[in-house]
């Protein structure tokens, strides 16, 4: 793209900026010595032809809607139709979170995202012990069809794009999800939608896994395969990076681990039978978006074009669309601060700006109140109007990928992808990420990029506004949403309910077919299917995995 005598210019012209610049320092100090981005990468002063001299249109960038995708998945990106505005919520019971649903869609989110209560994401009944306390939580309570029926009563399913946080148990809300759009007479290839269904983060990051890395391995294949026949327009994994940031980890972190995370799903379809081009279209990511815009857009663009290299060279994929990295973005959780907690709407806004700019096909925007308890209707509505504002009022949807040939942006999409690049081999050299996972090595390089993050933080080289400067006195914040005990209570009786009224000689035929399925290589999803028709229950389908399976035991070796 430069001549080297345009190049020899420029630096020569660099070279008495930069002059000027040492003796303007001994009038006129910068505000430090040091200048890092949000991961703490150094950030040069000023950035020229000479940070990109490598650089290749065509290569490197390319045209939208082509690879390698660099630019965006779509080639009119939201001058064709704006990303998806996919609030995420649920909480107490399905009744609840149904009126929650449809408030949002009425005030125009454009797909549902449920979550979960933490029972429900590893596998347990409501009335299980070791549910006590935690129904209805931290999302909604699903126990049965009986509860999806609820949760979804009045949502056309063939209308609406619905995405599931959902990962050890997916298979049975995914499940769950296909008997209710029967009932409604919707067929199965008429859903769209995504399940998250990414269990090797949570085996980094997160927690919420059930079974051992192996059967774990299976039924995300198993799904890979169901779907692709059955479910064609789903979304079959969500292939998550969010939690691996919220748990501290850096942005070539975020990147780096994720895509090894997805190659090792790649693998483990092909090892399973499967054509890479039958299943990677439906192939998914999940990224977090902070506070550092430009390092994020970045981070996006490198993500993307790293993916498609993968694919193409690593994988001999062949359909352009397996090479094409889609990703939802959610505002990052961690970034927002129980003081002052109206800043918070000011960073959410930072951080969907870095969202669009980056080129997400979907977004959840994170309420102000979030550091403290779930959000209340007020605050949700404002987390969604800074989506359709940022849509509607600010321009950077009108022109696609506004920010490229930016020098800076240009430099840092290439260093972040260098440096996740870096990860990927390290990770391949010690086996693969099942294996860098069960010996540490990711785990720890997050610890110690959060344990950084922190001494900074309170040592002050970072700033948090209100929390470590400009705090103010406050009063105890005052008409957050609060889950009633009573939610366990009340999901018990129905359980009850369910149990004393459901065919229970059919149930107990579909749970034995499932268990033999188990100790086979049949493809699981019918069996499941089959059984949550006849309304087993959550915890008994993941009981009878359990008992034939087993649960994973970290022994992280740190």
């Amino acid at each position: 793209m430069f001549e080297k005598e345009k190049l020899d210019q420029i630096k020569e012209s660099f070279d008495a900026y930069n002059a000027k610049v040492e003796k303007s320092l001994e009038k006129n100090p910068e505000r430090k010595k040091a200048f890092e981005s949000g991961s703490g990468a150094n950030v040069n002063r000023l950035y020229t032809p000479l940070d990109i001299a490598d650089f290749d249109y065509m290569r490197d960038l390319g045209m939208p809607g082509s690879y390698p995708y660099t630019r965006g998945v779509q080639t009119t990106m939201y001058r064709g139709r704006f990303w998806t505005m996919r609030m995420y919520a649920g909480f107490a019971t399905a009744e609840e979170s149904n009126k929650r649903y449809k408030y949002l869609i009425e005030q125009g989110s454009m797909g549902l995202s449920v979550a979960f209560d933490l029972p429900t994401q590893i596998g347990y009944d409501s009335d299980h012990p070791l549910a006590e306390g935690e129904v209805g939580k931290v999302g909604v309570a699903i126990d049965s069809l009986a509860d999806m029926e609820i949760l979804f009563d009045g949502i056309p399913l063939d209308k609406v794009s619905t995405s599931m946080t959902i990962n050890a148990p997916a298979s049975v809300l995914l499940a769950m999800y296909i008997a209710v759009a029967e009932k409604q007479g919707v067929t199965p290839d008429q859903l769209r939608g995504t399940i998250q269904n990414d269990i090797l983060k949570e085996y980094i990051a997160r927690g919420t896994y059930i079974f051992p890395t192996e059967p774990s391995m299976r039924l995300i294949t198993n799904i890979f395969e169901y779907c692709s026949k059955e479910v064609p327009q789903w979304n079959t994994i969500s292939i998550s990076g969010y939690h691996i940031r919220e748990a501290g980890s850096t942005a070539a972190q975020e990147v780096g681990f994720t895509l090894a995370d997805g190659i090792a799903y790649v693998e483990a379809a092909i090892k399973a039978g499967l054509d890479v081009d039958t299943f990677a279209p439906r192939l998914s990511f999940f990224f977090n978006a902070h506070n550092d815009i430009l390092e994020e857009v970045a981070k996006f663009r490198a993500a993307r074009r790293l993916w498609a290299k993968i694919m193409k060279e690593r994988f001999g994929a062949k359909d352009p669309k397996s090479m094409a990295l889609k990703f939802h973005t959610q505002t990052g959780g961690s970034t927002l601060t129980a003081q002052q907690p109206d800043n918070n709407i000011v960073r959410v806004a930072i951080q969907t700006l870095a969202a669009v700019l980056g080129g997400t096909q979907s977004l959840h925007t994170n309420s102000k109140d979030e550091a403290l308890a779930l959000p209340t209707e007020e605050s949700v509505r404002i987390a969604l109007r800074t989506q359709q504002i940022v849509a509607y009022e600010s321009g950077v949807a009108d022109t696609v990928d506004p920010l490229a040939g930016s020098y800076y942006i240009e430099a840092k999409t290439k260093e972040i992808e260098e440096e996740a690049m870096r990860y990927i081999k390290k990770i391949d050299e010690l086996g693969g990420a099942a294996k860098a996972i069960d010996l540490g090595y990711i785990q720890q390089e997050i610890m110690d990029a959060a344990y950084n993050y922190q001494k900074d933080i309170e040592a002050g080289r970072r700033i948090i506004v209100g929390m470590n400067k400009f705090q103010i006195e406050e009063e105890p914040p005052k008409g957050l949403l609060k889950v009633d005990p009573s939610v366990g209570e009340l999901q018990k009786k129905k359980l009850a309910e369910l149990r004393a009224t459901r065919d229970n000689s059919l149930v107990q035929q579909r749970l034995e077919e499932l268990r033999k399925a188990c100790q086979g290589d049949d493809n699981l999803m019918p069996f499941i299917l089959n059984a949550v028709r006849a309304y087993a229950t959550l915890g008994e389908i993941c009981g009878v995995m359990r008992e034939v399976f087993g649960e994973y035991q970290q022994s992280v070796q740190l």
